[in-house]
């Protein structure tokens, strides 16, 4: 009986550890710089580091954004108002790591400088 526990135990564990990370193989990372915030139609617009290359990806009520001590649900408003403070201050935008799958972002966390010291 006790091996039988064992078995299925063991079984258990390899499944969930496999579902976990076929679930993050599968989503997409992108650490750019987010240019543009669309409200309206839910789409931040994003410059990969690496390229000139503008890529579109939509917004969900799923999606969350970091913050100090972990994630909250999104605010638009708020992401718009940060990307027109960096521009104002005369950068290209914000600096992110947007997690996505299928163009839809799960998660955006935002690069912040450290201060120098």
């Amino acid at each position: 009986m006790l091996n039988r526990r064992g078995l299925v135990l063991s079984l258990t564990t390899g499944l969930v550890a496999l579902v976990l990370v076929v679930g993050t193989v599968l989503a997409d990372e992108l650490l750019g710089t987010i240019i543009k915030v669309d409200a309206d139609a839910k789409v931040i617009v994003v410059v990969p580091k690496d390229s000139d290359k503008e890529i579109k990806i939509k917004v969900t009520d799923k999606t969350e954004v970091s913050k100090k001590g972990g994630f909250e649900k999104v605010d638009l408003e708020k992401l718009t108002k940060a990307v027109e403070k960096a521009q104002d201050k005369g950068q290209k935008g914000i600096q992110a790591k947007v997690t996505y799958e299928d163009g839809v972002a799960s998660k955006i966390e935002r690069i912040r400088k450290k201060a120098s010291q």
